[in-house]
């Protein structure tokens, strides 16, 4: 773009001292001629890298997903391949389902048989209710009559003996039933868990995205070690875009501030963004807390640029962001917008660059 502005100024220079001789060419006129330029480009670049700062480290991230499944056993398939995208939801992985099946077999079988048991005892109950009240009026009567000499001692005794022996059996059923309860409500959560593993030896996308270095085949054993992940799932949803600043460039910077990027990987284009937020943290301002005395060694050696996130447009968003892609980009701030027309100038120029391969093999 300098360049642009300076063949634009000479050729003015030319039109007024040499095709319309408007002004002489003298010394005077020469070093005015040759200091406008000098002085006009260092005041624009310099408010401009204030109002509307530009960066060259302008990097693609995403999140990576290590995947990890949620039961241990032996890989069946593997139908998805690398570096291909993936929709959320597609099957990534299946375990063998056989001794999930199973157990969840056995674990709905003992729920049937705790209901069973619950059923039976009561219905015991039920049955022994009428029988043990008629076994009470008994009693009743056989103590009055005994009370009045009428009735037999061993009649009296039989009778108490016999409602003594119901309301044993009615506490048994009733022991019964609280197990059979207590029994129920864990197959429950057993056959809950055992349809959980089964389901979970089919393993999906959590998100669109894709998998880079796919090392799983059928016959691998993957387990639940969070350290032995099977494969990192890269998400493609929702994309990191960081700007890299010095300190110096962003007093202006805001939240929701215009921005312009581009990446070698879209020669000619340019894609537009929103600031979402910076990122007030460097390396310099971590130091460790202990009882030992802080230094500051190599701490000269670290950058002190500030990352910048942006969002990228709605109408960007099928763009496909490579991770690690890089590029640079500008944000044009609320101040001095006139200039802000020289940087996107700027901006596009450079775009147009990224078309060439610098190299001679």
């Amino acid at each position: 773009m300098e360049i642009i502005l300076l063949i634009i100024y000479s050729v003015i220079v030319w039109l007024i001292f040499f095709k319309f001789k408007l002004l002489p060419w003298n010394i005077t006129s020469q070093v005015i001629v040759v200091t406008i330029p000098i002085f006009a480009l260092t005041c624009l670049v310099l408010f401009m890298n204030i109002v509307a700062p530009s960066s060259h480290q302008v990097r693609a991230m995403n999140y990576t997903i290590p995947i990890v499944p949620r039961v241990s056993g032996q890989v069946t398939e593997v139908p998805i391949e690398p570096n291909r995208p993936i929709k959320k939801g597609d099957v990534l992985f299946k375990i063998d389902p056989v001794p999930f099946e199973a157990a969840l077999k056995a674990a709905e079988a003992t729920l049937r048989g705790a209901k069973e048991q619950l059923n039976n005892a009561a219905n015991k109950k039920e049955s022994l209710t009428p029988r043990i009240d008629l076994a009470k009026k008994r009693l009743e009567q056989f103590t009055a009559l005994a009370a009045t000499g009428a009735g037999k001692r061993a009649d009296l005794e039989q009778a108490q003996s016999d409602l003594d022996n119901l309301q044993s059996e009615f506490l048994a059923a009733d022991a019964t039933e609280s197990q059979a309860r207590a029994q129920i409500s864990k197959s429950e959560a057993d056959v809950i868990n055992a349809k959980y593993d089964l389901e979970g030896c089919v393993h999906l996308a959590p998100a669109n995205g894709r998998v880079t270095n796919l090392a799983l085949q059928p016959g691998v054993r993957a387990t639940t070690v969070a350290a032995n992940a099977v494969m990192s799932f890269i998400q493609e949803d929702d994309p990191w875009i960081l700007a890299f600043y010095h300190q110096n460039e962003l007093r202006y910077v805001e939240p929701g501030n215009e921005a312009e990027i581009f990446l070698e990987s879209y020669p000619d284009r340019i894609i537009k963004c929103k600031v979402d937020s910076i990122m007030w943290a460097t390396a310099q301002g971590q130091m460790p807390i202990s009882g030992f005395v802080g230094t500051t060694a190599g701490l000269s050696l670290l950058s002190d640029q500030i990352a910048v996130r942006l969002l990228v447009e709605p109408r960007e968003k099928n763009l496909f962001l490579a991770t690690g892609a890089v590029g640079g980009g500008a944000i044009y701030t609320e101040k001095g917008k006139i200039i802000h027309i020289v940087r996107k100038v700027f901006v596009r120029v450079s775009t147009k660059m990224d078309w060439f391969v610098w190299k001679l093999h």
